[in-house]
């Protein structure tokens, strides 16, 4: 199915590579889906949803790109490149510490021109600051004279969800052409974007592909029924016919290790181990942390021996050198530095 609604095309089809001594080491068959290779901006899974969303920035004749996130958001330093592809001006809001140097994405960001904005917490609920901060912004921009665009966390829109709603047809062509289109999918769920539109994209196409999302972050009640209301969203505003059933919500939320972007042991094992294993690098906060999940969902036998699992790797390498990550992989990593 698609959608009469215009969208830049900057994205070339990601492929589908089986890991055979990850596989080996988990007792799965285990697929990486390679959103981390998308082409701007050191790469990730938003630029799916950024074709929509800088497409109908573009249409309505929009200046200047905001969006919000952490510090260190990946969806903010893709929002930052694509800005700057497409001669936007662009502003990151966040409700964050300044970590004391510029480095990671916060550094791309301003190498892509875009400018940071950091509030300390005053102690009231995230969302509430973030809205006030995100509206003196806004104002302060267009009193010089911007046109803004405002694009939410993550991307996750009903628009921004198609981009997850076309991963999801293209991933299950490749995977019955790879003889796995009953495997399982997973993807990190932070914002809920791309595990709506994939739900969204499977149910629609009537995929035999199963669809598991695991946290990030705290995942309770109200988040359950913040997605149920995005996919009916998404559902409604495009015609789509199937039925949302609640129940077929398979998210894990038990491995958070703590929090959004906290260090982990574990979390850096699993980094470690895909690294020096298949030579490709995941991130701390997302990918790093769904790894370890994976890890620990195969030694509880949530995930069956020899079971097919396409990981979508939706980027953020950036991430690893995060000042209060980067400190902690030193550490144990420095025995292998040999100064002569």
């Amino acid at each position: 199915m698609s959608f009469n609604i215009n969208k830049l095309h900057i994205l070339y089809e990601t492929p589908i590579e089986y890991m055979p001594s990850m596989s080996r080491a988990l007792g799965i068959q285990l697929y990486l889906k390679r959103d981390d290779l998308t082409p701007i901006g050191a790469g990730g899974n938003k630029l799916r949803k950024l074709e929509y969303l800088v497409q109908d920035a573009l249409d309505k004749g929009s200046t200047m790109l905001i969006t919000v996130g952490g510090g260190q958001t990946n969806h903010g330093r893709q929002t930052a490149a694509m800005a700057a592809k497409y001669g936007l001006k662009c502003a990151i809001i966040a409700i964050d510490d300044y970590p004391g140097e510029l480095s990671a994405n916060m550094l791309l960001d301003r190498l892509f021109g875009c400018e940071l904005i950091l509030k300390k917490s005053d102690g009231r609920p995230e969302s509430v600051q973030l809205d006030e901060l995100v509206e003196s912004v806004i104002q302060v921009y267009e009193k010089k004279g911007e046109k803004v665009y405002f694009i939410p966390m993550g991307g996750s829109n009903v628009l921004g969800a198609l981009g997850y709603y076309d991963c999801a047809v293209e991933l299950d062509r490749q995977a019955k052409e790879l003889g796995i289109g009953s495997a399982r999918v997973i993807d990190t769920v932070g914002s809920c974007g791309t595990y709506a539109g994939l739900y969204c994209g499977l149910k629609d196409i009537k995929s035999d592909l199963r669809l598991t999302g695991i946290a990030i972050m705290p995942f309770g009640e109200k988040s359950f029924a913040r997605l149920e209301k995005y996919i009916n969203e998404v559902k409604y505003a495009f015609g789509m016919e199937f039925e949302v059933d609640p129940g077929e919500f398979d998210i894990e939320t038990g491995y958070v290790r703590g929090g959004y972007n906290l260090e982990s042991a574990e979390v850096r094992n699993a980094v470690k181990l895909m690294a020096s294993k298949e030579g490709i690098l995941l991130d701390p906060c997302y990918t790093g942390k769904a790894m370890a999940a994976i890890m620990d969902m195969v030694f509880e036998g949530k995930i069956s021996q020899g079971e097919d699992v396409i990981f979508i790797h939706t980027g953020g390498m950036p991430g690893l050198y995060t000042p209060h990550h980067r400190v902690e992989f030193e550490k144990e990593l420095i025995d292998g530095v040999h100064i002569l």
